[in-house]
C-alpha cells in the first residue's frame, strides 16, 4: 500500500465518520423535538354545513359518502389540521359528523368530538392513533389526498382543497 492510498483511504474514513455523526445528530434533534412536541388545546367543535362538503374518495364498495367542510380545516401553529368530516348515506338517514385532527408529521389521527347531526358529544380522554390502524379509512384518505404533502401540512386551506378536488384516484 502506497502513502498516496493511505491518505486517501483516512480521508474517505474521516468523511464517513463526519456523516455518521451528523446524521446521528440530525436524528437525536428530529426524535427530541417530537419527544417534547405539546399539543394546542383544541377548540369547541365548529358549526358545519353539509351543503358545502368536498366530497372524500372512498373506495367503490363503501356505503356511506365522506365530505370535509372546508370552512372548517384549521393548521395550528404546532402542526395539526383539524377539520370537521360528515358521513351520510346517499339513500336518507343519519348524518354523523366527526371533529378531528390529523398530524402529518406521524401520521396520526385524533377524534375530538362525534355529532349525529344534532349536538356534540366530546371523546373522551381523546388519543393520538395512527392512520393506517383506523377502522375506517377515511381520516387516512383525507390526509393522503388532501391535508397533508408528506409530513407537513400542505402550505394552506386552499391548496388542501384543490388536491382534494382533483385527487389521484387509486386502482381498485
Amino acid at each position: 500500500m502506497t502513502i498516496r492510498s493511505t491518505q486517501g483511504a483516512s480521508r474517505i474514513l474521516f468523511l464517513a465518520a463526519l456523516c455518521m455523526g451528523f446524521s446521528g445528530l440530525v436524528a437525536a434533534q428530529l426524535f427530541s423535538s417530537q419527544e417534547n412536541w405539546v399539543e394546542s388545546v383544541a377548540p369547541p367543535p365548529p358549526a358545519f354545513d353539509t351543503a358545502k362538503l368536498v366530497p372524500i374518495v372512498m373506495p367503490r364498495y363503501m356505503t356511506l359518502e365522506f365530505g370535509v367542510d372546508p370552512s372548517t380545516i384549521v393548521v395550528t401553529p404546532d402542526g395539526v389540521v383539524r377539520y370537521v368530516v360528515v358521513a351520510r348515506n346517499p339513500s336518507g338517514g343519519t348524518t354523523n359528523a366527526f371533529y378531528e385532527g390529523v398530524r402529518c408529521a406521524t401520521a396520526e389521527v385524533k377524534v375530538y368530538a362525534r355529532s349525529n347531526g344534532q349536538e356534540w358529544e366530546k371523546a373522551t380522554d381523546p388519543q393520538w392513533k395512527p392512520l393506517r390502524f383506523q377502522n375506517s379509512s377515511y381520516s387516512r384518505r383525507l390526509a393522503a389526498q388532501g391535508l397533508c404533502g408528506g409530513a407537513a401540512p400542505r402550505g394552506s386551506v386552499g391548496e388542501m382543497m384543490r388536491e382534494l378536488r382533483q385527487p389521484v384516484r387509486e386502482v381498485e
